[in-house]
């Protein structure tokens, strides 16, 4: 298959692609921030990784490939930054970024024939201006393709430190260097989540 992973961070989604689906997968990763993407490139030898917009990059690509996963920024849409950071921390209250909705409307109304696709985000703090296909652990997902609800564990990620993150992704950034490590972990989706919602997606 080829796939598209926007947003793609340190490919938490990703992992677990190609060791577990026994298919071969041609992956392309968008990554804004190059160091990130350099960490990306280094866990995902095999994957071209491209240092770009990707919410400007599924505009212009979204039929090149087979399976699009897109994980546009959550921070905006986050109840724990409305309810915690705002009232209480003197975090500044900012405009939540719609950017998510234009890729799912997009995806809905453009997407060809045979593409699969996923976007995925956090619960927001506000009614989803669009129903999800299914929630799984903490996350919303809107897919053109059914995703069965599953229970997964749930970490307790707002207190874990940088050794549980690595064990509960199965990343090493041990030997990396990497501003803000803890917060790019608590960024990546759960493997196990990235792996079946790819099965569920090949399955139809």
């Amino acid at each position: 298959m080829r796939i598209l992973n926007l947003y793609a961070g340190l490919g938490g989604n990703r992992r677990l692609w190609t060791a577990h689906t026994h298919t071969h997968h041609e992956i392309t990763a968008v990554e804004y921030d190059p160091e990130i993407a350099a960490v990306y490139q280094k866990l995902y030898p095999e994957d071209t990784v491209i240092v770009g917009d990707a919410h400007a990059y599924l505009e212009e690509h979204y039929k090149d490939y087979d399976f699009i996963w897109s994980s546009p920024p959550c921070q905006t849409h986050s109840s724990f930054r409305k309810n915690i950071c705002v009232r209480f921390r003197g975090t500044k209250a900012v405009y939540p970024d719609f950017r998510l909705w234009q890729e799912i409307v997009f995806l809905q109304s453009y997407a060809p024939e045979g593409l699969k696709w996923v976007v995925e985000n956090v619960i927001p703090y506000y009614r989803p201006l669009i129903q999800p296909t299914v929630k799984l652990q903490r996350h919303f997902f809107w897919s053109n393709f059914e995703i069965n609800p599953k229970e997964f564990p749930t970490e307790k990620l707002r207190s874990a430190q940088i050794p549980d993150l690595q064990r509960i992704h199965g990343i090493d950034l041990t030997n990396v260097s990497l501003r803000n490590k803890r917060q790019c972990l608590r960024n990546c989706t759960h493997p196990a989540i990235g792996l079946y919602v790819l099965e569920q997606a090949m399955t139809e």
